[in-house]
């Protein structure tokens, strides 16, 4: 990793945690978010991963309107100089409970998956 990108590693961190504080306090079943990302192709390749406890409650979330964290994100990500112009085709949403039976826990492989470019 380029030292530029290790810069942008660190905003992308700051701003995120201060993301995953809000929604830990605001958004029911919330647990964590990360990010996967290829410098090469940077900001195109921004993935924010939000994670929820179960599916039902990143069903109840989805159905009451995602449009509040999507918001956060981009300011927050604003903040850090990056602009995406569709800020909802860069965030994705997963659950531990679909982690834990389809990859048996292991976030790694599962994070690798969404990580893959799609055709």
């Amino acid at each position: 990793m380029r030292k530029t990108d290790k810069k942008i590693d660190h905003q992308l961190r700051l701003v995120l945690t201060d993301v995953c504080e809000m929604a830990l306090k605001d958004i029911n079943g919330f647990c964590w978010l990360t990010h996967l990302v290829n410098y090469a192709n940077f900001p195109q390749s921004l993935k924010v991963v939000c994670v929820f406890d179960t599916n039902d409650n990143l069903a109840s979330f989805m159905s009451q309107n995602n449009s509040k964290l999507n918001s956060l994100i981009q300011a927050k990500l604003l903040e850090a100089n990056v602009q995406l112009k569709d800020v909802a085709k860069h965030i994705t949403y997963d659950t531990e409970q679909g982690c834990a039976e389809e990859h048996q826990g292991k976030w790694a492989d599962r994070l690798h998956r969404l990580a893959q470019p799609r055709h």
